[in-house]
């Protein structure tokens, strides 16, 4: 069975659709790319994937797991640098899923929490502060929160967008670790050929699909101009059930 599957699938706010009419099917163990121009709906998406917004109208199914038990890192900028808690901290919270919100961490926890801060290279960092930290420190530390929360799908939402080349390599390595372990990762992403090196699999997304499948035929030149087309000519006004009608 899939791990996500969209029936007729709108999303929106206050009535107007953000993504329209999607249907379509994300195999489990499956690494897919979203792209798409700004105001395509790409996080709409992935807000809710995980449960975050409701649909409008139509479905998605989950393979039967609930919206908490998918991992997700939302971008940066969605993250309130001025909330006080530590690195630390911030990654304990990648085990709410199992337990709760004011449950007590053990020794087999700590070893959990300290091996993913280890393993994106934040050892040392555990007491700063996260509104001390750089924009890649940042994304490290949000990949870490991910590893702990051991999900068999996980939902990035442009994860190397504004950090180093360095660290978009680091953690470019956990996303094709997670894919060895047959975990399904959808990531939207903006860079068109690290797509095409790195993502078996492409949703071209214009408030509705373009085009869906293997990477070499989704991000063609007409594709990619007939998203930036749709989304230009897209009537934010329109509601749940219309279809945006191309010039």
């Amino acid at each position: 069975m899939p791990a996500l599957q969209f029936h007729n699938l709108t999303l929106g706010y206050d009535r107007h659709p953000a993504v329209h009419h999607l249907n379509g099917a994300v195999e489990t163990g499956a690494l897919v790319a979203v792209v798409g121009p700004n105001g395509a709906g790409k996080s709409t998406l992935f807000k809710g994937i995980t449960g975050v917004l409701k649909p409008l109208s139509g479905s998605i199914e989950r393979d039967g797991r609930e919206a908490r038990d998918i991992a997700y890192l939302p971008q940066v900028p969605d993250i309130d640098r001025t909330f006080p808690i530590d690195v630390y901290d911030m990654v304990a919270m990648g085990l709410w899923r199992t337990k709760g919100l004011f449950g007590g961490i053990g020794i087999k926890d700590q070893r959990i929490i300290e091996a993913a801060i280890a393993t994106v290279g934040l050892t040392g960092f555990e007491e700063r502060a996260i509104g001390t930290l750089s924009g890649g420190q940042m994304q490290r530390m949000l990949f870490a929160r991910v590893l702990v929360q051991d999900a068999r799908v996980i939902v990035l939402d442009e994860p190397f967008t504004a950090i180093d080349e360095r660290t978009a390599a680091d953690l470019l390595n956990l996303v094709q670790r997670w894919h060895s372990e047959k975990r399904t990762v959808i990531a939207a992403l903006h860079n068109i050929d690290l797509v095409k090196a790195n993502f078996p699999k492409t949703l071209l997304l214009a408030r509705e699909p373009v085009a869906w499948g293997a990477t070499p035929e989704v991000l063609t030149a007409e594709n990619l101009a007939k998203a930036r087309h749709m989304c230009e000519a897209f009537d934010e006004r329109a509601t749940a059930c219309a279809v945006p009608e191309m010039a």
